[in-house]
């Protein structure tokens, strides 16, 4: 017996995806495409592949882009598949997309779509969606109604994954599969699948280049800038300004307080920045980087250089230097006197540290003031935690959601460590199906009541009635009916004594401080 078109393509697609290496997809339910939840649900039971569903897609759209970081940090750089049905649920994925777009996070969209002959005519949930996400995806494959289920389709299909992996561009980021289904929509026939073969393009590697760097250089790791900024700051013996989500806060180079250390002379004594991963945190780093000669290591076509004067060299690199000053680094070292800390930074101090034991939680830092807080108080250790943070464009979407994701992907517990108003922004985060096992992630909320990073910017001096409403946005936000709503545990603390405790099932921990 012939199996109807859609069902066909479904297959053929899903055997595409796994053969190409793709091994999680994120489901979003819906009619238009159960062909793919048909196929995906017989993938899985052969083993194929690990399927999530998810109800809301602003949030599934997040945890793909969790399960995908999870995969880059184990050196795959494996793409996760977010498969959604045709009309608004696809617009719901655009702030992950952004997020996959800037962070240069693997991720592919595969969007059900009516077929041709019905856009244009007011059909229920149909919509333009092909180009929906502007210039973000690397890849864009429209694959219409009625498309041959064959060669054709697997090659689109490899074409769509190594572009999300960067295996050859050396700049992943998300892809966009629009696929038409026409009716029937469920299958003739059951489908027992055979093993597709396999089509993975390697991944290019470049040898190292030689960089000549001044004695009195200092190196700047941005988010995502991985343990080379360590090796490089110890091999030039320089002072080393790692943001909590660089991967490279660890070790004696490393300071605290950086961002204080760039308030003394010494700033003015720098001879030059070595710049890896993706700064943004702060604006003394900002300041240094607009007035000092800067080298930037870029791993692909992408790189971040706000004053626009920098040098740009291809990494992985290797150092060579005049001499190396042990005095110089030893002068930062005891510039390095940490501010008096707020409570919240007492809090977030507790939570790294904790995080930097053996069997410490991945971390998941929220944006805003929360990661501030870990910038200014997270005490470098000799062992640093794994910690992550949705920096590409900053935003306090999906940051649960992405905490979700990453536990699904590496089987880790996960602690997610968020202010108030980025709690309520991924409510529904912790929600779990009732067909979905449980999952191990604990979401830490730091409520002071509003939008605590207003209060260190201009706005402060706004008059308090415009600030409260206009800019802290206080909610009246139950915590502890949201958690038993998901199903979560929840506790309300005022100490870090919850740390004592194993990260286990779905929780949720609201630490009180002063109102903002």
């Amino acid at each position: 017996m012939t199996v109807n078109p859609s069902t066909a393509v479904a297959r053929r697609l899903v055997s595409a995806l796994v053969g190409a290496g793709v091994e999680h997809v994120v489901y979003c339910p819906g009619s238009r495409d159960a062909p793919i939840g048909y196929a995906l649900a017989d993938a899985e039971a052969a083993g194929w592949l690990h399927v999530h569903v998810r109800l809301d897609e602003r949030s599934a759209g997040f945890v793909a882009l969790g399960l995908s970081r999870g995969s880059m940090m184990e050196g795959l750089w494996r793409p996760a598949v977010v498969v959604t049905t045709s009309g608004t649920a696809v617009a719901n994925l655009h702030p992950a997309v952004l997020e996959a777009d800037a962070s240069g996070v693997p991720l592919i969209v595969c969007s059900a779509d009516r077929p041709h002959e019905m856009w244009q005519t007011g059909a229920n949930q149909t919509t333009t969606q092909e180009g929906i996400y502007g210039t973000a995806p690397r890849f864009f494959g429209a694959i219409p109604a009625g498309f041959p289920a064959d060669d054709r389709l697997d090659g689109l299909v490899l074409r769509a994954v190594t572009a999300a992996s960067g295996a050859l561009s050396s700049d992943p980021g998300p892809v966009h599969l629009n696929v038409g289904f026409r009716d029937p929509l469920v299958p003739d026939e059951p489908w027992h699948p055979v093993p597709p073969k396999p089509r993975v393009v390697d991944r290019i590697v470049r040898p190292s280049t030689p960089v000549f760097m001044p004695p009195h250089t200092v190196v700047v790791a941005g988010d995502g800038a991985g343990r080379d900024a360590v090796a490089l700051a110890e091999e030039g013996c320089w002072p080393l300004l790692a943001e909590p989500s660089s991967g490279a806060r660890v070790g004696e180079n490393a300071l605290t307080d950086y961002q204080g250390v760039l308030g003394t002379n010494l700033a003015d004594e720098v001879e030059a920045v070595l710049v890896l991963g993706h700064p943004t945190l702060s604006r003394p780093v900002t300041r240094l980087l607009a007035n000092q000669p800067v080298t930037v290591v870029a791993d692909g076509s992408r790189w971040t250089d706000v004053a626009g004067g920098a040098r740009v060299v291809p990494g992985p690199i290797t150092v060579r230097t005049a001499s190396r000053d042990e005095a110089w680094l030893a002068r930062w070292k005891r510039a390095d006197h940490p501010v008096a800390a707020t409570r919240k930074d007492e809090i977030c101090a507790a939570i790294w540290a904790d995080a930097c034991r053996e069997v410490g939680p991945l971390l998941v830092l929220g944006a805003s003031a929360v990661i501030r807080s870990f910038d200014r108080c997270a005490v470098p250790e000799q062992r640093g935690p794994v910690a992550i943070a949705n920096r590409g464009l900053a935003g306090i979407d999906g940051t649960a959601s992405t905490g979700v994701g990453l536990h699904l992907g590496l089987g880790m517990p996960v602690r997610v460590v968020v202010g108030d108003l980025t709690a309520a922004h991924d409510a529904t985060a912790l929600l779990r199906g009732a067909a979905e096992r449980d999952i191990d992630v604990q979401v830490v909320v730091l409520n002071d009541a509003g939008g605590a990073i207003f209060t260190g910017l201009e706005h402060a001096a706004a008059p308090r009635p415009v600030l409260e409403r206009f800019f802290l946005t206080p909610q009246e936000l139950d915590l502890a009916g949201l958690a038993k709503t998901v199903g979560a545990r929840y506790q309300c603390v005022e100490t870090t004594d919850f740390l004592t405790e194993s990260v286990r099932g779905r929780s949720i921990v609201e630490v009180t401080l002063p109102q903002v």
